[in-house]
């Protein structure tokens, strides 16, 4: 692949429109760093609420070349903090006021898309995460515990009987599984580049092939030019490494991608995911999948290693070993796509934080705004950044400007090669767990002595 986009997507999204580069220096209101989600859904609500605003987006590569144009397409209400961290960081009111306003948010992006006249195959069928061994059985049973605690019904997470799962996705080994409604499948490059296309009509000025160098107050320096802004925002996700002075502040962490020829009617029948669902199960290593409007199934996870001092090079994107870990994850799941021809394999990096918190905010001094480190839930919470940002930058004190995560500030990441050998320590140990869970049926150890470093 090389420096292309994900395949799948590109070769299943129309013609890239292109954006001229930066041609010397420009002045703005409003710069903003990156056309992936975050700065894109930005440039769109701030153009909608004052078309007066000059606004410039600059992009490095081009339109949703990195994780936005990537990832599982999954757009889902999950937040990569819990309740119970969002409360210590506020009180438990503003935990689910956060909570509800990712749920909301997955309407909007169905909403936005709509409104917009954007195919982006958009289909709200929720997630189903099975549970296939006693020990995920246990962990289920106390995930939706821990949610009736916090007054959430069955509406928003229910335990599924093997019956009822199974109906869902007959996934081998099923004991039961958990489902959420909040989760919606889309062809994520389809809506990067509908949002750049929708906010270009809206006078947003979108230069692709220019890679910001310096960002400061007022001005972001590139090789062609500075551009001057009264308002500059960040939104660089896991490229964020790659500024000066932003080495610790996120760790760029490969999640690596497959996916099928087009499948049979038959096929389907005997899988299920009859509406779309998005799936996973309940093991600690994450992994993802849906089917697609074209019925195939794509199928991601972590599992590719942490590279020294956050280097990010396209061969990162392509670790066979894990690729081959994922089909062989994919085949136990699912035993019918044995004989499955596999077209598609791709990787990029997510953006993750040191207590693995995203954030959103804007310093009032300098006027530098920032949203991210999603680690891999931004399809969603990038849009809330992109509402949230808006407000902040238009100086608005709204509900969204309230939440628990605006404003917050991760710590940085140990400097190397203690963040290679911790990131690294971590991933081998959620292996491990799931190894543990496996043999002994009983909630792994390994898991419960890592859970503090994960910002659980």
């Amino acid at each position: 692949m090389g420096r292309a986009l994900s395949a799948l997507w590109a070769d299943t999204a129309p013609e890239a429109t292109p954006y001229a580069p930066l041609d010397g220096d420009a002045t703005v209101d409003v710069a903003v760093v990156g056309a992936g989600f975050t700065g894109l859904w930005t440039a769109h609500y701030l153009a909608e609420a004052d078309p007066s605003l000059r606004i410039a987006v600059l992009e490095a590569e081009t339109v949703g070349f990195g994780a936005s144009g990537r990832n599982g397409g999954w757009c889902s209400a999950l937040f990569p903090a819990s309740l119970g961290a969002l409360a210590r960081m506020s009180d438990p009111e503003a935990a689910l006021a956060q909570h509800a306003a990712m749920r909301q948010t997955v309407d909007e992006v169905g909403a936005v898309a709509a409104a917009e006249g954007l195919d982006v195959d958009y289909a709200k069928g929720g997630t189903i995460s099975l549970v296939r061994n006693r020990a995920q059985l246990v962990r289920a049973r106390e995930d939706v515990a821990q949610a009736r605690r916090w007054g959430l019904g069955p509406d928003q997470l229910d335990l599924l009987d093997e019956d009822r799962a199974r109906a869902m996705l007959d996934g081998s080994g099923t004991l039961a599984g958990l489902y959420t409604p909040d989760c919606a499948a889309l062809h994520p490059l389809r809506l990067a580049r509908g949002l750049a296309a929708a906010a270009s009509r809206r006078g947003v000025h979108i230069h692709e092939h220019s890679r910001a160098t310096r960002i400061g107050p007022g001005r972001v320096e590139t090789p062609a030019g500075t551009v001057h802004a009264g308002t500059v925002v960040r939104a660089t996700e896991a490229f964020t490494a790659g500024l000066p002075g932003e080495r610790r502040t996120l760790a760029p962490v490969y999640s690596l991608v497959i996916a099928t020829e087009p499948l049979p009617a038959e096929t389907w029948e005997r899988i299920g995911l009859a509406r779309r669902e998005t799936f996973a199960d309940h093991r600690h290593l994450v992994i993802y999948g849906q089917r697609t409007a074209d019925d195939r199934l794509v199928f991601g996870g972590r599992g590719a290693p942490y590279h020294l001092g956050s280097r990010m090079q396209p061969g990162f994107e392509h670790e066979p070993r894990v690729f081959a870990q994922l089909r062989s994850t994919l085949v136990d799941l699912l035993p019918v796509l044995r004989d499955a021809r596999f077209t598609h394999a791709w990787g990029g990096a997510v953006g993750v934080p040191r207590d693995w918190c995203a954030s959103v905010g804007l310093d009032r001094d300098t006027r530098i705004g920032w949203a991210g480190g999603y680690v891999g839930d931004g399809v969603g919470t990038t849009n809330l950044a992109g509402r949230t940002l808006r407000d902040l930058v238009l100086d608005r004190d709204t509900e969204l400007t309230r939440l628990p995560w605006v404003g917050h500030r991760s710590r940085r990441w140990e400097p190397e090669p203690l963040r290679w050998l911790g990131i690294n320590a971590g991933l081998h140990a959620i292996t491990w767990a799931d190894r543990e869970e496996r043999l002994t049926r009983r909630p792994s150890l390994i898991a419960r002595a890592v859970r503090p470093l994960v910002g659980s």
